[in-house]
């Protein structure tokens, strides 16, 4: 029980570990048969673009996803804009399956226009022909949004690029840290400051529509959970009771948070509250400490228990009469749970080869497969289309935000500077 203990108490302090500054994607790892793929620079909108390599970021995004292997604009053989100037005989001859083409225009009400073409030059065919419109100042998510649909029409799967990820950062050393929550960019950039305090913030936990962060201050010196609008930053204190409040995480439809709270008996438990009326629901009596619960998309709550004399993952239903049913039982140590954006898969905290590493579990088969190779990771968040997941980790004493895909086969570093970065959480695809 002293992993559990020693981690809830020190996030709460806000001791724990991971870091961040500017972020710069590498890719540590990858599938190994990537689907090569060569993107080629886009024709400009100048100087509307303002500069930016539009096609260098849609390279970027499906790298990062480890299923393509992007050709060096070196090696181009040529620099074509549009499909109808593609030899495609040439550029499968260079070991490509697809090439991307494309070229931005300025429109007559100010916006900008992206026409993408891609081909497959083993068939020598135009296969799709995505068009994204969008702002100059949002140029960079259109290029996200173009990745998107690039990698759903070749792999089958919606592509996350154009979504966003939330984490807090922790700058300094005590007694003078800073601390400060931010949203950003899947890949770090773009990243804006929703809160920050000289007290500890923590466990953030997004809306189901992106609009909103729920997460734990102790600006009024005890810890107390915030819901804030992200648009207009207004943000409403909705539990601020005796001993501890934290772990906030939304219900499927938004209207109620899981949480837990220690009350005036110092005992942990989860309970549910209503955000319209107040109304709050204690879910577990146990003596034991029970934490870290997160909605399923069926309704049903995934939790952190030491009830069996170790920390293990639970499942309860809300208005069941059923006792919570264990559902880890591979190792000594389970905890932080995540469920899919299927309900299928449980992401998970897990010790493994001596050290504290990323899982994930089959919940219909119980099969566990370690997905990273670090010794001291936190935090696991599934991508809203489930085929990644992101964290907080460690490389070499440094703090490092990382991404996995629930295969194991694909990782990815996001590398940072000075500051400390601590639970980050991947947010929804947005309306």
């Amino acid at each position: 029980m002293k992993k559990l203990t020693t981690s809830l108490f020190l996030s709460m302090l806000g001791l724990a570990s991971p870091a961040f500054a500017q972020l710069e994607l590498t890719i540590t790892q990858g599938v190994t048969d990537p689907i090569p793929i060569a993107v080629v620079p886009f024709a400009r909108a100048v100087p509307a673009d303002g500069g930016l390599d539009v096609a260098a970021i849609v390279q970027k995004d499906l790298e990062t996803s480890g299923r393509f292997k992007g050709m060096p604009r070196a090696d181009m053989i040529s620099t074509p804009t549009s499909a109808a100037d593609v030899d495609a005989a040439a550029w499968k001859q260079m070991r490509n399956d697809y090439v991307v083409v494309g070229r931005l225009t300025s429109q007559s009400n100010g916006q900008l226009r992206i026409d993408a073409e891609l081909v497959n030059v083993l068939t020598g065919q135009r296969v799709f022909g995505p068009v994204v419109t969008t702002t100059p100042n949002n140029l960079r998510n259109g290029a996200h949004r173009l990745a998107d649909a690039l990698y759903e029409k070749i792999t089958g799967v919606r592509g996350a690029f154009a979504t966003r990820i939330a984490y807090v950062s922790v700058d300094g050393v005590p007694p003078k840290q800073r601390y400060e929550l931010y949203v950003a960019d899947y890949d770090g950039q773009n990243r804006q400051r929703v809160m920050s305090s000289p007290l500890p913030l923590m466990s953030p936990a997004w809306s189901p529509k992106g609009d909103y962060l729920a997460y734990v201050s102790f600006e009024r010196r005890v810890s107390t959970v915030f819901v804030q609008h992200l648009r207009t930053g207004k943000k409403v204190a909705v539990s601020a009771r005796a001993g501890i409040n934290g772990s906030p995480s939304y219900s499927p439809n938004g209207d109620k948070l899981a949480l837990t709270l220690s009350g005036s008996t110092g005992n942990l438990d989860i309970y549910t509250l209503d955000l319209n009326t107040q109304e709050l629901t204690r879910l577990t009596t146990d003596a034991s400490i029970d934490t870290e619960a997160v909605f399923a998309p069926d309704g049903s709550i995934f939790f952190t228990s030491d009830r069996a004399g170790s920390p293990q993952i639970y499942q309860l239903k809300p208005g069941s009469s059923e006792r919570p049913k264990r559902i880890t039982f591979s190792g000594n140590y389970n905890a932080r749970p995540r469920v899919s954006p299927d309900g299928k898969q449980l992401g998970l905290l897990t010790q493994a080869d001596g050290g504290y590493r990323i899982a994930v579990q089959d919940l219909a088969t119980g099969t566990v497969t370690v997905l990273s190779r670090g010794r001291q990771e936190e935090s696991p968040s599934f991508a809203p289309n489930g085929a990644m997941l992101i964290f907080a980790g460690r490389e070499r004493g440094h703090g490092v935000l990382q991404t996995v895909s629930i295969d194991g086969l694909t990782s990815a570093r996001l590398d940072s500077g000075a500051g400390e970065v601590r639970e980050p959480v991947w947010g929804p695809f947005l309306p």
